[in-house]
């Protein structure tokens, strides 16, 4: 409203300084309705584009950030590809501003109209040439900007299916005191992924659960899997301990020594070993 009232003084301006045609006038008020327009439709566009950037943004990033939080180490870069997401909405707000800054230019340009009335027709078609290929380089930006989100959001929904991220979600429920949950993701780890490289682990966990939970004949059957396909990984002598220990519980004395008898003599200088050698002292 302000810009229209601008826009009408300065016209009137002109009529009554008799500086320019009639003809000019209106070829000077149309060139200022059409750059209005274009601004105004640039500054809703930018608003809505903001808007659905902004809740899509906040959307996906609801879903991901209580499971993101609990990721090691090895999800820095990740979170460095969600913060330049962040960066990205911020880079589209100072761009809106810019936007507007332009915009309070051109009004301050518009209040000038009696001066550009004045200079010759070249002066106006640069004006119209800046002012149009700002407006490029604002879509230009715009893009850039829509495509490196949609790159982080597929990154992210790529991470989210990676087997590190399901053996991860398992080792915190584990941490969080829900076997049952642990041992739902480790076993969708195992079905997805028998062979990957830690296959043994998710076994022995899947084991712990039961344990926990006192299930020991099935804790017994789990870490067994460990014990018979994964002999030489680092879980097997940790896996043969609670095996031993699984058998004790369950009044199994003979079993529980035989099993840690055996991790001795397999495992001598391993932690689980020394453990052993204890409990096979206790009478």
């Amino acid at each position: 409203m302000q810009l229209t009232r601008v826009a009408l003084t300065s016209l009137l301006l002109l009529t009554f300084f008799g500086c320019a045609s009639q003809s000019e006038l209106d070829s000077v008020r149309r060139d200022t309705d059409e750059i209005k327009n274009r601004v105004f439709t640039l500054d809703k566009g930018l608003n809505e584009v903001r808007g659905e950037v902004k809740d899509g943004v906040e959307k996906s990033l609801a879903g991901y950030r209580q499971s993101l939080e609990a990721l090691q180490a090895d999800m820095a870069g990740y979170q460095k590809d969600m913060a330049a997401i962040r960066k990205g909405g911020a880079d589209l707000q100072a761009t809106l501003e810019s936007a507007r800054v332009d915009m309070q230019l051109l009004t301050g340009k518009v209040d000038d109209v009696r001066l550009l009335a004045q200079k010759p027709a070249d002066d106006i078609a640069l004006l119209k040439e800046d002012l149009t290929k700002r407006l490029a380089a604002l879509e230009e930006r715009l893009g850039k900007i829509e495509k490196g989100i949609d790159e982080q959001q597929k990154k992210a929904a790529l991470i989210l299916k990676s087997p590190d991220y399901l053996y991860q979600q398992g080792m915190e429920a584990m941490k969080e005191g829900n076997p049952a949950k642990a041992r739902e993701l480790f076993t969708n780890f195992l079905e997805q992924h028998p062979k990957h490289a830690l296959a043994a682990n998710a076994h022995y966990w899947i084991g712990e659960t039961y344990y926990s939970e006192k299930n020991f004949e099935n804790a017994v059957l789990e870490f067994q899997e460990v014990i018979k396909n994964f002999p030489d990984k680092d879980k097997a002598p940790a896996a043969m301990l609670k095996q031993g220990m699984a058998f004790k519980e369950m009044g199994d004395t003979k079993s529980a020594n035989y099993v840690l008898k055996k991790l001795v003599d397999e495992h001598p200088k391993s932690e689980e070993a020394k453990t052993a050698r204890e409990r096979l002292k206790v009478k």
